[in-house]
């Protein structure tokens, strides 16, 4: 992925009638009706179509951000909704996109054709659509409902399994961790008051998150969601499903898992060990990643203030991130880098933590925060 690319015009500044304009080249034809939905990394956008036309009262275009992926990684990711789909894993697949005829400007691309490509005199949109669907975030207190979600994981990495990605990221603990803390040491944008602190801190947990991948090895991975926390996950008709895939990867299964634990460390002991119990009836799970969930926690920090970083162009991200870049932000990312160095050595130190020792009861007292990053 690039570093500190620009957003284009274009992309920034998408009004509702080039949204309306680009899906009706592609055979979805808008009734005027279009709201903006939330979403930091593409523009999304709830679309009402002309008399139910191709079966839905709406659809949810999705604009990307330029820069951020190829047309190959996107077309790959369409292709694993459609397989998932096909397996009936619930998930929302992209449209089949019908491209007007005589537009030269307009690419569509995949099999079943799924993104469009729209050249303007801005530049080039590339976009993607999917039927509407309401839904809720699942009730984690249930304890049916977090087998049903592991079970729907479960299913999920049975069809990832099947084949590797070929185009989409393939997580590396060492390569992204210090991608990462290069763009943010290098880019200026750790206050010079806080700049050593945060630089050994970072040393420190990145060494102690690349011996314990190394301590697993060798590791199993497979197609996953890669972001698989609550706001991704779409309760509807009683049963889970994605809804987005946005940030599809290969890795190791516990990336899916770990994020849909939360609480007191009793609870999510109890929650990680409910989920397996639904995991397990259609995947295997390796209990040596368990020793992984800190590392992950470690990487996910990391790279969610590069993300910041990286954006840091596009106006969106000043307005609703004012704290990044602030001395008091940086002492609490050391702060938080140092208790995980702490958290992993204690980790690696336990003969057999990780594997069936790591089997949590209430009474373990096992260090797991329980944060992450949206």
């Amino acid at each position: 992925m690039p570093l500190g690319y620009r957003v284009g015009v274009n992309f920034a500044n998408l009004d509702p009638q080039q949204v309306l304009n680009a899906l009706d080249l592609v055979g979805l034809r808008g009734d005027g009706r279009v709201l903006q939905l939330n979403s930091y990394e593409n523009r999304v956008f709830q679309v009402f179509l002309e008399d139910g036309a191709r079966g839905a009262e709406a659809v949810v275009a999705k604009f990307y951000r330029p820069g951020r992926w190829s047309d190959a990684q996107i077309v790959e990711e369409h292709a694993f909704a459609l397989e998932l789909a096909a397996a009936e894993v619930p998930v929302i697949p992209p449209l089949t996109l019908h491209a007007q005829a005589g537009w030269s400007g307009l690419q569509v691309l995949g099999n079943p054709p799924t993104l469009a490509c729209l050249d303007t005199d801005q530049g080039r949109h590339r976009y993607t659509a999917a039927r509407r669907c309401a839904g809720r975030e699942p009730e984690l207190e249930d304890p049916e409902a977090m087998r049903q979600l592991g079970r729907f994981i479960g299913r999920l990495h049975a069809v990832g399994r099947l084949r590797p990605f070929e185009h989409r990221h393939h997580m590396n603990a060492r390569r992204d961790g210090r991608r990462a803390m290069a763009l943010l040491m290098n880019g200026g944008f750790v206050p010079d008051t806080e700049r050593p602190a945060w630089r050994d801190a970072c040393e420190r947990a990145l060494d102690a998150a690349e011996l314990a991948f190394d301590a697993a090895e060798p590791l199993a991975t497979l197609r996953l969601h890669g972001d698989c926390h609550l706001g991704n996950v779409l309760w509807r008709d009683g049963a889970p499903h994605i809804v987005d895939l946005d940030d599809a990867m290969q890795g190791p299964a516990i990336q899916d898992l770990w994020m849909l634990v939360s609480g007191d460390h009793a609870t999510m002991a109890q929650q990680l060990n409910t989920l397996l119990q639904g995991y397990e009836q259609f995947s295997d799970f390796d209990d040596r990643e368990r020793r992984l969930i800190e590392p992950l926690r470690t990487r996910r920090m990391l790279l969610h203030s590069a993300w910041l970083a990286e954006r840091w162009t596009d106006p969106t991200f000043p307005l609703n991130f004012p704290f990044f870049g602030t001395a008091a932000y940086w002492n609490q990312q050391t702060t938080q880098l140092r208790e995980q160095v702490e958290v992993m050595a204690v980790a690696a130190a336990v003969p057999g933590l990780g594997v069936q020792a790591f089997r949590w009861t209430d009474e373990e007292n096992t260090p797991f925060d329980g944060d992450g990053f949206a």
